[in-house]
């Protein structure tokens, strides 16, 4: 699984890094708020570990930003400020947990696994569009012009995770854990059954975009061109 890390502190950079590397995860760094935020748009993370004071936009501005433009990627604050009033301010704008610093890496890989544990709660009132499509989440309704079809709530969420992300190639491992959840017991195999049947649904409303496999890797929604 990969992490991403937004922290000015060198030291507590290189610390992580090989203490969360050592526990099996993949780490990208980033040192300020602005270079962050490109990391957030352009890859993607299982989970980010976001200082609040950070050089240039600082970690409440990038959460923000992040929650505004519908990237729901879980988001723990690493940060010295642990009064009730910023803790409260920081889980009102969008993060799934607060840690004061200094911790032990003990108690963080503890609240890291247990993020982790949760699926991203994908699903909300908005319509989300893409190439030809729309889909509505709170009716699981998948529309290409007059054409509609009614989803399944766990095909739903695998159409929803892919138009959050839309022409980015998603890992096998990062679908399973934003779909399924980290401690659900399902097999591989489930997943390519539910890419086919997502392909029936865009077909089924005529929809010009394809679900594209990338060996080796995972899946990609794009627009088919020519």
């Amino acid at each position: 699984m990969r992490i991403l890390l937004i922290e000015d502190d060198e030291s507590l950079c290189l610390t992580l890094s090989f203490q969360l590397g050592q526990e099996g995860f993949d780490l990208d760094v980033s040192r300020d708020g602005e270079e962050g935020l490109l990391f957030i748009r352009e890859r993607i993370h299982d989970l980010i570990l976001l200082d609040r004071m950070l050089p240039g936009l600082d970690g409440m501005e990038v959460l923000r930003t992040m929650r505004r433009e519908g990237i729901a990627t879980p988001v723990i604050f690493l940060t010295a400020l642990g009064q009730v009033g910023d803790r409260t301010q920081g889980l009102n704008s969008g993060a799934d947990d607060y840690i004061v610093k200094p911790f032990a890496f003990e108690e963080l890989l503890a609240r890291i696994r247990c993020v982790l544990r949760r699926p991203v709660s994908l699903q909300n009132d908005e319509l989300l569009s893409f190439g030809d499509i729309a889909y509505e989440p709170r009716t699981l309704t998948l529309r290409r012009g007059e054409q509609s079809t009614v989803l399944s709530k766990r095909l739903g969420d695998l159409l929803e995770l892919f138009l959050r992300n839309p022409g980015q190639t998603l890992p096998r491992e990062t679908i399973l854990l934003r779909v399924w959840g980290m401690d659900c017991d399902v097999e591989d195999g489930n997943l390519d059954n539910y890419t086919y049947f997502l392909r029936r649904s865009l077909r089924k409303v005529g929809s010009c975009l394809q679900l594209a496999t990338v060996r080796g890797v995972g899946y990609r929604l794009e627009e088919r061109h020519g």
